[in-house]
């Protein structure tokens, strides 16, 4: 095992070795986007850079960045300006930043003129290859920076290109939505268990169920229709509905996206 610092240029550097930028580093590699050697990783903790090494090899691990010609921005929100200004002094003529709530033109003003940008709002489920991402270009950003921003964020998972103010809904629905989600899968557990089965039991049930009807959705599409398959008139689940229903279920799901969406706005405002 090494930790490279490298003087040869890399195709591509990934400013961030946490857990979703260690994500997209592995979704690039498997499905062959890129290929290890043309690939950099920067990473300030020794004892992650030490993981990332064991877990890439092949792929250059440094503290600073090397020269480049594209870099990904996948450090914490506060640290975003400065990476992305060392990534175009690197060389480095693209940018994709998973930064939240930083917006695209603080990230022009640090990259400069004719650098192109690409703001991405990705989610957790990437870490297993299973993401879902909302993506917005730049001004500089042409047709082709746009789809090779798609075709990183491909490797984990889906994309839609949205304009930027749609950004802050994509964080409230596919961003926050995996909490949601957890919770529900939390609770149904939970209420196996209160029904009268075993925990273990329970708990491989709901994960299959999520797992099930995912890919039901997935396949078939019209989540009322696949709703209404399940539900026979005046049976067990109607019945189970109805309470759900009756106690706004439906409405608290949308409350809490508008409520995350709000709040991103927030987040993403200047300070004052």
């Amino acid at each position: 095992m090494t930790i490279e610092t490298t003087s040869s240029t890399k195709a591509f550097v990934v400013i961030g070795g946490g857990n979703m930028g260690a994500a997209l580093v592995g979704g690039l590699l498997s499905s062959n986007w890129i290929a290890a050697e043309d690939l950099a990783i920067v990473e300030v903790a020794p004892q992650q850079r030490e993981r990332l090494a064991v877990r890439f090899p092949g792929v250059a691990i440094s503290v600073d960045v090397p020269p480049c010609s594209a870099a990904m921005i996948a450090v914490k929100p506060g640290d975003a300006v400065v990476a992305t200004a060392a990534a175009v002094a690197a060389g480095a003529t693209r940018i994709v930043s998973i930064a939240a709530g930083v917006s695209i033109a603080t990230l022009e003003a640090a990259a400069g003129a004719g650098v192109a940008i690409i703001r991405v709002m990705p989610n957790t489920p990437a870490l297993v290859g299973l993401g879902a991402a909302g993506l917005s270009a730049g001004t500089a950003a042409s047709a082709d920076d746009v789809e090779w921003g798609v075709g990183i964020l491909s490797s984990v998972g889906t994309v839609a290109v949205v304009p930027e103010y749609q950004l802050d809904a994509v964080t409230g629905l596919i961003g926050s939505g995996p909490a949601y989600l957890f919770m529900v899968a939390e609770a149904l557990i939970d209420a196996g268990v209160l029904a009268g089965l075993p925990r273990p039991i329970s708990e491989a049930f709901v994960s299959q169920l999520f797992s099930g009807s995912a890919a039901m959705i997935a396949e078939r599409g019209d989540p009322a229709a696949l709703r209404a398959m399940v539900t026979s008139p005046g049976g067990t689940t109607a019945a189970g509905l109805k309470v759900l229903e009756d106690r706004a279920i439906r409405s608290a799901f949308q409350s809490a996206v508008v409520a995350a969406t709000e709040r991103s706005r927030e987040l993403g405002r200047p300070a004052t």
